[in-house]
Protein backbone atom coordinates (compact mmCIF):
# COMPACT_ATOMS: atom_id res chain seq x y z
CA UNK A 1 0.00 0.00 0.00
CA UNK A 2 2.93 2.22 1.19
CA UNK A 3 5.14 1.88 -2.44
CA UNK A 4 1.12 2.59 -4.36
CA UNK A 5 0.56 5.84 -2.28
CA UNK A 6 4.91 7.04 -2.88
CA UNK A 7 4.00 6.20 -6.62
CA UNK A 8 0.78 7.97 -6.80
CA UNK A 9 2.55 11.06 -5.21
CA UNK A 10 5.50 10.52 -7.43
CA UNK A 11 3.16 10.95 -10.59
CA UNK A 12 0.78 13.43 -9.33
CA UNK A 13 4.37 15.93 -8.93
CA UNK A 14 5.34 15.09 -12.31
CA UNK A 15 1.95 15.49 -13.72
CA UNK A 16 1.74 19.03 -12.58
CA UNK A 17 4.44 19.43 -14.87
CA UNK A 18 3.08 17.40 -18.22
CA UNK A 19 0.18 15.33 -18.48
CA UNK A 20 1.14 11.12 -18.31
CA UNK A 21 -0.17 8.49 -20.70
CA UNK A 22 -0.77 5.31 -18.77
CA UNK A 23 2.05 4.09 -21.24
CA UNK A 24 4.44 6.76 -20.48
CA UNK A 25 3.42 5.79 -16.60
CA UNK A 26 4.71 2.68 -16.74
CA UNK A 27 7.82 2.82 -18.52
CA UNK A 28 8.70 5.93 -16.29
CA UNK A 29 7.68 4.29 -13.06
CA UNK A 30 9.45 0.67 -14.24
CA UNK A 31 12.49 2.48 -13.94
CA UNK A 32 12.47 3.69 -10.73
CA UNK A 33 14.61 2.38 -7.88
CA UNK A 34 14.30 3.19 -4.15
CA UNK A 35 17.53 4.02 -2.58
CA UNK A 36 17.49 4.59 1.40
CA UNK A 37 19.97 5.97 2.82
CA UNK A 38 20.77 6.50 7.13
CA UNK A 39 21.34 9.75 8.67
CA UNK A 40 24.60 11.18 7.96
CA UNK A 41 25.25 8.89 4.97
CA UNK A 42 27.31 10.20 2.35
CA UNK A 43 25.22 9.36 -1.04
CA UNK A 44 27.77 10.66 -3.51
CA UNK A 45 31.64 11.25 -2.85
CA UNK A 46 33.96 13.85 -4.53
CA UNK A 47 35.28 11.73 -7.24
CA UNK A 48 32.70 9.62 -7.89
CA UNK A 49 30.40 10.14 -11.44
CA UNK A 50 26.75 10.68 -10.21
CA UNK A 51 24.60 8.35 -11.81
CA UNK A 52 21.09 9.60 -10.21
CA UNK A 53 18.37 11.43 -10.90
CA UNK A 54 16.62 11.20 -7.87
CA UNK A 55 13.05 12.55 -6.60
CA UNK A 56 13.31 12.88 -2.87
CA UNK A 57 10.55 11.32 -1.13
CA UNK A 58 11.87 12.41 2.58
CA UNK A 59 14.62 13.82 3.96
CA UNK A 60 17.22 16.56 4.35
CA UNK A 61 20.42 16.40 2.16
CA UNK A 62 23.56 19.35 2.35
CA UNK A 63 25.24 19.62 -0.72
CA UNK A 64 29.34 20.48 0.02
CA UNK A 65 32.49 20.10 -0.70
CA UNK A 66 35.30 18.62 2.01
CA UNK A 67 37.77 20.90 3.43
CA UNK A 68 40.09 19.18 6.40
CA UNK A 69 38.81 22.12 8.69
CA UNK A 70 35.30 22.89 7.50
CA UNK A 71 33.22 21.84 5.16
CA UNK A 72 32.01 24.44 2.66
CA UNK A 73 28.05 23.44 2.77
CA UNK A 74 27.06 25.49 -0.68
CA UNK A 75 23.02 24.27 -0.39
CA UNK A 76 20.53 21.95 0.96
CA UNK A 77 17.81 19.86 -0.56
CA UNK A 78 14.23 18.82 1.09
CA UNK A 79 11.55 16.44 0.24
CA UNK A 80 9.59 16.48 -2.87
CA UNK A 81 12.48 17.77 -5.16
CA UNK A 82 14.98 16.32 -7.54
CA UNK A 83 18.50 15.88 -6.36
CA UNK A 84 21.62 15.08 -8.22
CA UNK A 85 25.29 16.27 -9.01
CA UNK A 86 23.93 17.13 -11.97
CA UNK A 87 26.75 18.84 -13.72
CA UNK A 88 28.86 15.36 -13.07
CA UNK A 89 25.19 13.63 -14.19
CA UNK A 90 24.79 14.63 -17.45
CA UNK A 91 29.12 15.47 -18.09
CA UNK A 92 29.89 11.86 -17.26
CA UNK A 93 32.59 13.43 -15.49
CA UNK A 94 33.51 13.05 -11.71
CA UNK A 95 31.80 15.15 -8.96
CA UNK A 96 34.08 17.78 -7.43
CA UNK A 97 31.43 17.68 -3.93
CA UNK A 98 29.43 15.53 -1.66
CA UNK A 99 26.02 15.19 -0.81
CA UNK A 100 25.10 13.29 2.36
CA UNK A 101 21.45 12.66 4.15
CA UNK A 102 21.64 14.80 7.14
CA UNK A 103 18.68 13.18 8.03
CA UNK A 104 16.86 9.49 7.19
CA UNK A 105 16.70 10.04 3.28
CA UNK A 106 14.61 7.85 0.78
CA UNK A 107 15.25 8.66 -2.51
CA UNK A 108 13.55 7.26 -6.17
CA UNK A 109 16.23 7.14 -8.71
CA UNK A 110 16.36 6.93 -12.29
CA UNK A 111 20.12 5.85 -13.79
CA UNK A 112 21.73 7.73 -16.48
CA UNK A 113 21.06 5.48 -18.67
CA UNK A 114 17.68 4.53 -17.43
CA UNK A 115 16.83 8.58 -18.02
CA UNK A 116 18.35 8.06 -21.33
CA UNK A 117 15.80 4.79 -22.31
CA UNK A 118 12.87 6.71 -21.16
CA UNK A 119 13.97 10.14 -23.63
CA UNK A 120 14.30 7.79 -26.32
CA UNK A 121 10.95 5.64 -25.20
CA UNK A 122 8.15 7.78 -24.63
CA UNK A 123 6.53 11.07 -25.16
CA UNK A 124 6.57 12.88 -22.10
CA UNK A 125 10.60 12.05 -21.37
CA UNK A 126 11.95 15.33 -22.62
CA UNK A 127 9.52 17.76 -21.27
CA UNK A 128 10.23 15.61 -17.73
CA UNK A 129 13.30 16.07 -18.16
CA UNK A 130 13.87 19.25 -19.27
CA UNK A 131 11.66 20.07 -16.04
CA UNK A 132 13.54 18.58 -13.49
CA UNK A 133 17.11 20.08 -15.08
CA UNK A 134 15.37 23.39 -14.91
CA UNK A 135 14.22 23.05 -11.44
CA UNK A 136 18.11 22.30 -10.27
CA UNK A 137 19.09 25.36 -11.90
CA UNK A 138 16.25 27.69 -11.06
CA UNK A 139 17.65 26.35 -7.08
CA UNK A 140 21.63 27.45 -8.20
CA UNK A 141 20.51 30.49 -9.71
CA UNK A 142 18.42 31.71 -6.73
CA UNK A 143 21.79 30.63 -4.74
CA UNK A 144 23.98 32.39 -6.38
CA UNK A 145 21.62 35.83 -6.61
CA UNK A 146 21.23 35.69 -2.56
CA UNK A 147 24.87 35.24 -2.38
CA UNK A 148 25.30 38.35 -4.30
CA UNK A 149 22.25 40.57 -3.20
CA UNK A 150 21.58 39.52 0.16
CA UNK A 151 23.38 39.47 3.96
CA UNK A 152 23.73 36.75 5.63
CA UNK A 153 21.10 37.62 7.92
CA UNK A 154 18.73 37.94 5.20
CA UNK A 155 19.96 34.10 4.03
CA UNK A 156 19.36 32.92 7.06
CA UNK A 157 15.60 33.83 7.01
CA UNK A 158 14.66 33.36 4.00
CA UNK A 159 15.73 29.48 4.58
CA UNK A 160 14.08 29.62 7.44
CA UNK A 161 11.24 31.17 6.02
CA UNK A 162 10.83 28.63 3.16
CA UNK A 163 11.35 25.23 5.19
CA UNK A 164 10.74 25.90 8.66
CA UNK A 165 9.93 22.97 10.12
CA UNK A 166 12.52 21.20 8.52
CA UNK A 167 15.93 23.51 9.14
CA UNK A 168 15.85 22.53 13.28
CA UNK A 169 16.82 18.98 11.85
CA UNK A 170 20.23 21.08 10.09
CA UNK A 171 23.09 21.29 12.30
CA UNK A 172 24.07 25.00 12.79
CA UNK A 173 27.25 24.61 11.76
CA UNK A 174 26.05 23.61 8.15
CA UNK A 175 23.65 26.44 8.06
CA UNK A 176 26.36 28.68 9.23
CA UNK A 177 28.84 27.23 6.25
CA UNK A 178 25.55 27.69 3.48
CA UNK A 179 25.11 31.33 4.55
CA UNK A 180 28.69 32.36 4.45
CA UNK A 181 29.61 33.04 7.80
CA UNK A 182 31.13 31.55 11.05
CA UNK A 183 28.93 29.68 13.70
CA UNK A 184 29.62 32.50 15.88
CA UNK A 185 28.19 34.89 13.58
CA UNK A 186 24.82 32.78 13.15
CA UNK A 187 24.38 32.57 16.91
CA UNK A 188 24.56 36.44 16.91
CA UNK A 189 21.88 36.39 13.85
CA UNK A 190 19.63 33.95 15.85
CA UNK A 191 20.07 36.13 19.33
CA UNK A 192 19.17 39.43 17.19
CA UNK A 193 16.21 38.11 15.70
CA UNK A 194 14.39 36.10 18.25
Amino acid sequence: MLIFTIMKQIREYLERLAPLSEQDWQIFSSKLIKREFPKKRVILKAGQIENHLSFMETGIVRYYIPKDDNDLTFTFAFENTFISAYDSFLTRSPSTYQIQSLTVTTLWSLTYQDLQDIYRDTEIGQTIGRFASEAIFLTKAKRELSLLNDTAEQRYLNLFTEQPHLIRQIPLKYIASYIGITPQGLSRIRRRIT
